[in-house]
């Protein structure tokens, strides 16, 4: 009987038995397509779940961090009002020059200058010995003279003192001013007075020490004009001598675009003390020499 059914009944059964297996088996694989949307959603729940403390952290976060940089921001503008307040308050040397009235200098004002320099570093006994006396100035200029107008005051005898002079590596009237640019103008403004005399720039300006000194030893020079540092130099150098001085005149009242007088900058006014003390005081003391304040 069996050889009557052939193979056809062997074939139905594993036909049968793989078609219900693959049957399972999608019916497993529609399960499994069903479930992974409901797990996805799941897990992007959890995902969700989780994301939002964080999310809620870096609000916070992004909050105090603004808070501390508004603090700071505000803090910093305090500060800086503060500072602006305080730079407002203090005053400049122009400030107080330009609100102060001029007035004309003083032997006075150059006699408490040398005190007030000296007090420190010489006994009593010495600062007596740098003490200028009334009869060694020349009158002061009253804010309404030219150079060449105060010098024609205050040296009426010009013309002859220049013709007496014969010494080299000296000058009869020396100039002493703040700057290179004062200078050149002050000696425009010798023009009227200087006469045949003549004029020789000391400063350090484009021009060296060795090339002054040569002019002063070749020839007979009448009258310097040039800034306390160079002359100073000069007369360190043995380049320039007092032998031959008779005045010494101190731009003493002119203003420079700050407002500031010659001895209102540190600078110049120790180079201008360090050379009057260099002989320059012991000829005032012993009369030979005059000094005027312009």
């Amino acid at each position: 009987m069996g050889d009557d059914l052939g193979e056809e009944w062997w074939n139905k059964d594993t036909n049968s038995g793989v078609s219900d297996l693959e049957e399972e088996e999608e019916e497993q694989d529609v399960q499994e397509a069903a479930e992974e949307p409901t797990q996805q959603k799941a897990k992007k729940r959890k995902n969700t779940t989780q994301k939002k403390p964080d999310k809620a952290k870096k609000k916070k976060t992004a909050q105090k961090e603004c808070f501390i940089s508004n603090e700071i921001t505000k803090g910093e503008a305090e500060i800086g009002e503060k500072k602006i307040k305080k730079r407002r308050k203090k005053k400049t040397i122009t400030d107080v020059l330009s609100s102060s009235q001029p007035a004309p200098g003083s032997p006075d004002d150059l006699r408490s200058l040398l005190l007030s320099h000296f007090l420190a570093t010489r006994s009593v006994i010495e600062q007596e010995e740098l003490g200028l006396p009334e009869t060694c100035f020349l009158k002061s200029n009253d804010l309404t003279h030219s150079l060449s107008s105060y010098l024609k005051e205050v040296c009426p005898k010009w013309a002859k003192v220049q013709k007496q002079h014969t010494q080299t590596g000296s000058v009869v009237l020396l100039v002493v001013c703040g700057s290179a640019l004062r200078t050149i103008e002050l000696i425009k403004q010798l023009t009227t007075f200087k006469g045949e005399a003549k004029v020789i720039k000391l400063f350090a300006k484009h021009i060296k020490v060795e090339d002054q000194m040569k002019l002063l030893s070749k020839g007979v020079l009448h009258i310097g004009v040039g800034t306390p540092g160079r002359v100073a130099t000069l007369l360190e150098k043995d380049g320039m001598n007092v032998q031959g001085l008779r005045y010494l005149i101190l731009d003493w009242n002119y203003r420079d675009q700050k407002q500031r007088r010659m001895m209102d900058i540190p600078e110049v006014k120790a180079a201008v003390l360090k050379m009057m003390e260099s002989e320059i005081i012991k000829k005032c003391q012993e009369g030979a020499v005059k000094i005027g304040l312009f």
